[in-house]
Order: structure tokens, then sequence, then C-alpha cells
């Protein structure tokens, strides 16, 4: 690539790697790369910037972890389609957490929920509904009492893989541990979880027979206690 100076803006020598790593991203968005294009050597790239090699190896690497970039054989480097929830994956541990930052989470877990009728009452089945049904039926009674983690996690996760959508499963996924934790610490402070007035059950009847703004009321409903928390 002769003109390889020209599209890289050139960097002093003290010039930070996380600087390089910036100029890398600009030039591959400018120039158009596409996952399975073959990036320019190392030397290339350092010659362009006025670095080192070892600078620019350095910058290549932290994009590899993040999964932009990857080598192949006879083929060096090449930008790839990264894995946006692939390093989340690796931190979302409630044990490694703060407070506040767990809180964050679990908000962030009752706004999907509050999204998930528009794509549920789209892609639903009644094999889905039956599916429901079976888990409400390990259930004690319909009051949903004695509250179970598990019977929760169970509902809840079957509600995100009516959705069909790939990334919204994934991500529900991820933030079990954290539910899961966070439940389980309200239970030991209060002696037991919160049910709201709509339960499991009555979210069933509801894609039975309603429509997608009937099951969003409902869910908010079901939800209202973790929400009345939040304002505590």
């Amino acid at each position: 690539m002769s003109d390889l100076k020209n599209d890289i803006q050139r960097l002093e020598a003290s010039t930070m790697t996380d600087m390089v790593e910036s100029r890398l991203r600009e030039y591959l968005k400018r120039k158009s790369f596409v996952p399975g294009d073959a990036l320019p050597k190392e030397q290339e790239l350092a010659d362009a910037l006025g670095v080192s090699r070892n600078v620019v190896r350095e910058a290549l690497s932290r994009l590899r972890m993040l999964g932009m970039i990857e080598s192949r054989k006879k083929r060096g480097m090449v930008l790839t389609q990264p894995d946006i929830l692939g390093s989340l994956e690796r931190v979302l541990d409630p044990l490694i957490l703060g407070k506040n930052t767990l809180r964050d989470i679990f908000e962030l877990r009752l706004v999907l929920e509050m999204g998930l009728a528009d794509l549920i009452y789209l892609r639903k089945t009644s094999e889905d509904i039956a599916a429901l049904e079976s888990i409400v039926a390990q259930e004690v009674n319909k009051q949903q009492k004695p509250f179970r983690v598990e019977h929760e996690i169970a509902f809840h996760g079957k509600l995100y893989q009516m959705t069909g959508n790939d990334t919204y499963m994934r991500f529900q996924k991820m933030l079990l541990p954290v539910f899961e934790y966070v439940l389980d610490y309200e239970i030991q402070v209060n002696g037991q979880a919160e049910v709201g007035k709509v339960t499991h059950h009555d979210l069933v009847e509801i894609l039975r027979t309603g429509d997608a703004e009937d099951f969003r009321r409902g869910m908010k409903a079901h939800l209202k206690p973790h929400f009345d928390r939040l304002k505590a």
C-alpha cells in the first residue's frame, strides 16, 4: 500500500500505545474495512505512524483481545466481526462487582424485561405457552409462595428465549448470576422475596388471551416490588 502514509496521520515517537490504537481504529473505519480484509503489515503501519514496530504490535494486540482482528495463516492480521458481549461475560461476576454496579445491572435487567412484549408477541407459539405452563405447574401455587429463585429464573429465561433474539438471550444468561445474587441477598435480609400482584400464572394467561400492551402492563405489575425497592 504505497499511499498508506497518507491514510494514517503520523504520530510522534513518544505517543502512547493507546493513541496508536485510536489511529488504527480511525484508519479501519475511514478505509471501510470489513471482516475478512487483511491489515497492512506491522512494519508498514509503524513506518506510516512514525513509531516503533513494538508499539504497533502492542496496539494490534489490544484489538486482538477485543476480538476485532485475528491472525490467519498466509494472510497475517485480518479484521473480524467482534464478539460484542465476550468481554462482559468475563467480568459479570457478582463477587468482583461493587454494590452500586450490581444495582445498576439489576435495574438494566428490569428495563430489558419491560421491553420484551413486542418481540414475544411477534414470535410466540403454542409450544412456548405450554412450556411456560409447565414451569408454572412446578410452583407450589398460583401465588408463587413460597418464592423460589429457580422458578423465577426458569420462567423469565423462557420469556427471553421466546423473543428469538440471540443477543437478548445471551445477555440474559450473562445477567443471571447478578439476578440470582441480588435475590438471594434480599431473601437473606428480609426472609423472603416479594412477588407482584401479577404472578407467573397471570402472565401466561395474558400471553394466551391479551395483546402486547396487556403483557407490558402485566410485566410492570409483576416487577413492581423490585421497582419499589429502587425508590428506597
